[in-house]
């Protein structure tokens, strides 16, 4: 009789045990002595605050522009610009969402805290060390922010472009000075053309043209009265990068060598989900 009282004992001793450490593990923030349950960040859409997939991997060209392409849409319709160049930009600027930028600050643009901007920040090694760069809540607020900063006089005339002339804004981009490399309106399109982003980019009436731009000129010179005398280049250094162009007999291992980088380096920065490359295709090397 004595061992079954005892044993009842025990048992419920330990139940008790396993229950408080199933509470514990619930609440955020909460550290044991095992393991250490993350705070959940404080983030406008939680979603979108996790760039990665749901297997917790690296995400892909395809991956990213399947979670992407709506947010793409949005400003699209918004402002004018093709939801093609916005995706091929941040694909190529944020490496598919991997980049550091992008995990720790959703940033997906690489824009920097110059201009009117109050908001959180991050310190990264750039064109000086321990760079100021924007950190949003969302990744829908890094689109927007890329949209605000493309909404100034340098870049006004490709406003006047038709919403789905992907190749006229890659071109106008390089010419209004976005990029350094004379090679960046092939690059873009060569992104578009291989993923088929102009499939998101929707044509408009030439009365929903006129009044896209009349709103977008009237936002444009609003920005000149109220923001404070801040070249572009404070905020978003032009995109300088080196761009390799596929020769006969390259592989993406020769071309790795030759410039002493790895395999998975040109893989993720130019959007690649395999060893296949071929003759004349761009790839990006280092930016």
């Amino acid at each position: 009789m004595y061992r079954i009282v005892l044993s009842v004992l025990i048992i419920i001793f330990l139940g008790s045990c396993t229950t408080k450490k199933h509470s514990v593990l619930r609440g955020p923030g909460v550290h044991t002595h095992k393991e250490t349950v993350p705070s959940r960040p404080s983030v406008s859409n939680e979603s979108t605050f996790k760039p990665n997939n749901s297997k917790g991997g690296s995400l892909t060209g395809n991956s990213y522009i399947e979670q992407y392409k709506d947010v793409a849409i949005r400003e699209m319709n918004q402002y004018g610009i093709p939801a093609s160049i916005k995706l091929a930009q941040a694909l190529l600027e944020s490496g598919n969402g991997n980049s550091y930028l992008a995990q720790k600050a959703n940033n997906h643009f690489g824009i920097k805290c110059g201009g009117v901007w109050n908001g959180p920040s991050i310190a990264r090694d750039d064109d000086n060390p321990n760079d100021c760069f924007r950190v949003y809540r969302s990744v829908e607020d890094s689109y927007r922010d890329h949209s605000e900063f493309l909404l100034r006089k340098r870049y006004e005339k490709l406003f006047f472009l038709n919403k789905d002339d992907y190749k006229g804004w890659a071109k106008g981009l390089k010419e209004a000075g976005y990029a350094t490399n004379p090679r960046y309106p092939e690059l873009l399109i060569d992104i578009i053309e291989r993923y088929s982003l102009h499939q998101y980019d929707k044509g408009e009436s030439k009365h929903q043209k006129n009044r896209r731009e009349h709103r977008v000129e009237h936002i444009i010179e609003e920005k000149i009265e109220l923001e404070p005398k801040v070249k572009p280049d404070a905020i978003k250094p032009p995109v300088a990068m080196v761009i390799h162009e596929i020769k006969v007999g390259q592989t993406l291992y020769s071309i790795a060598r030759l410039y002493g980088v790895t395999v998975s380096h040109l893989q993720q920065i130019n959007n690649l989900d395999g060893d296949s490359i071929s003759i004349g295709q761009l790839l990006v090397i280092s930016k």
